[in-house]
């Protein structure tokens, strides 16, 4: 691992989760666990995935949203987050995400039309296209930090397949974490910093600080300082333009070949680009956030808040989501207005048409901006899955203190629950090293089996005492158990303490040392 800033947490941010949050990773985790290429409950009003709501977006949030909740809330429960974030990066690589842009490589579209249409490109990563390839770069890189596990980094571990039944030929890109991120880093480098397009010759700011969070990320296991370099930089390419507009708003874009700024105002523009931003130039985007908040925020019934969306929305209802609204959330959670983001919340839960789905809580689609009354009612599946989940459950300076890097090898040496049934949800899980003491409270989703559970760095600490629901159930040495309860199983398997237990109601778990 590279170097580290040690960061402490409050007991707030680490403390249990609540019912609503419990809700959002549940909806995540079943999302994730959807077999592959199926996408239900996650399609938008377009299947060509060119617009906001596209899967690689709500792939990319909802990972990072159980990255944040691992960091900040369930730091001893590595096990309820590894298996969904795989299957998360799993389903980044499918045709199904990517070959978009094999139809969108050709430009000719309103920003790039000066070029005319361009030859088709399959490979979603050779060229331009950020807006793929750095989500897929930093979830890889995400989880081999967050689990201190080198899968991704193994040759061809990230490698994108299409194998078409009845036309054309396989195609095959071989990647891993390592050749995907130098490759972006070397095409960052050869634009000056600025940035990479995401469609040609468009280059987005938003997108493109996707991959310097990659970047920090890959410093954070690698060592080195890539993305203090290449931070450096894009301030010094953005200066010729103004990351800032004259009103105090984000400039979206950069026409790369004409270097003329484009800069429509827009809610998601400045909160998307600021959510994002704040992880490394934390006090530039809370200067900023207060004018744009109080440009785009409208008070809503009792006490709540909503977000005005663009002009160009409100004339075409065919481009209507909820994207301006759930990037506020979000960036109010991350700057820590959290009068802001919880008015905001509340508005979601009584008018954005929240539902629990197997235990999970999310917000259903619908197309039209507002009803007869003339309130705000649009939900799209990337707000309603991803963004408000995202917003929920960070917790202040959130990305900023990942970014930071709060972890060195001590944390995965600390006990932690690593293995548990899916069905069950983990809402306490930390450990207290001053107290010696693992916490983990669990909840059932009632499938009635019983419940294995695996521990990890449990050994070695002396002698230790597990009590269930406030009752001593089981005890041992520094090397193994020594007595469990009747109705319960425990066991050393290697270097995890196996435990088994019935299925039951909401249970409290305390691992005690001297």
């Amino acid at each position: 691992m590279g170097k580290q800033r040690h960061i402490t947490l409050s007991d707030e941010q680490t403390g249990m989760i609540d019912p609503l949050q419990r809700g959002h990773l549940r909806r995540i985790l079943n999302l994730a666990a959807q077999l592959p290429d199926d996408w239900s409950g996650m399609m938008a009003r377009t299947s060509l995935q060119e617009d906001f709501g596209a899967y690689r977006f709500q792939l990319a949030y909802m990972a990072y949203a159980l990255a944040l909740t691992h960091v900040h809330r369930l730091t001893a429960a590595p096990g309820y987050f590894r298996r969904p974030f795989q299957r998360l990066i799993d389903k980044m690589r499918s045709p199904d995400v990517w070959t978009y842009w094999h139809y969108v490589s050709t430009g000719n579209g309103p920003l790039n039309n000066a070029q005319g249409e361009l030859p088709s490109e399959w490979n979603p990563i050779i060229k331009d296209n950020i807006m793929y390839s750095a989500y897929l770069q930093s979830m890889a890189l995400l989880y081999h930090y967050l689990f201190n596990d080198d899968r991704y980094a193994r040759k061809g571990a990230l490698s994108l397949v299409f194998q078409p039944l009845f036309w054309g030929s396989e195609k095959r890109y071989e990647y891993d974490e390592r050749s995907l991120n130098e490759h972006i880093y070397w095409s960052m480098v050869e634009r000056g910093y600025l940035g990479i397009a995401c469609e040609p010759n468009c280059v987005f700011q938003i997108c493109n600080q996707v991959p310097i969070l990659g970047f920090r990320l890959h410093d954070l296991v690698y060592g080195g300082d890539i993305a203090g370099e290449v931070t450096q930089g894009y301030l010094k390419a953005w200066s010729e333009f103004g990351v800032l507009n004259g009103n105090g708003h984000f400039n979206m874009m950069v026409m790369e070949e004409e270097r003329v700024v484009v800069t429509p105002e827009a809610p998601w523009a400045d909160f998307w680009l600021g959510s994002l931003m704040h992880a490394w130039n934390a006090d530039f985007v809370k200067a900023s956030f207060p004018r744009q908040i109080a440009r785009w925020a409208r008070p809503g019934p009792d006490g709540t808040r909503w977000i005005m969306p663009p002009d160009m929305m409100e004339a075409n209802e065919d481009l209507a989501s909820a994207r301006d609204f759930g990037w506020a959330a979000v960036c109010a959670s991350e700057v820590g207005d959290l009068d802001t983001r919880d008015r905001l919340l509340a508005y979601a839960d009584a008018y954005l048409h929240s539902r629990w789905t197997d235990g999970g809580y999310h917000y259903a689609r619908h197309d039209r901006l507002y009803d007869q009354d003339g309130l705000f009612r649009c939900m799209d599946p990337h707000t309603g899955n991803a963004l408000l989940a995202y917003a929920r459950l960070n917790v202040p300076d959130g990305l900023r203190m990942l970014y930071d890097g709060p972890w060195d090898q001590q944390h995965f040496a600390a006990p932690a629950l690593d293995e548990l049934p899916e069905t069950w949800d983990v809402t306490a899980a930390r450990f207290d090293a001053r107290h010696n003491r693992l916490t983990v409270r669990l909840e059932s989703n009632g499938d009635g089996h019983d419940a294995t559970l695996h521990f990890t760095g449990i050994w070695g600490r002396g002698d230790w005492q597990l009590r269930l629901d406030g009752e001593m159930v089981a005890s041992g040495s520094a090397d193994g158990v020594e007595h469990a309860a009747d109705g319960l199983t425990a066991f050393r398997m290697d270097q995890n303490l196996v435990l088994r237990m019935p299925a039951r109601g909401p249970v409290d778990l305390v691992f005690q040392w001297p």
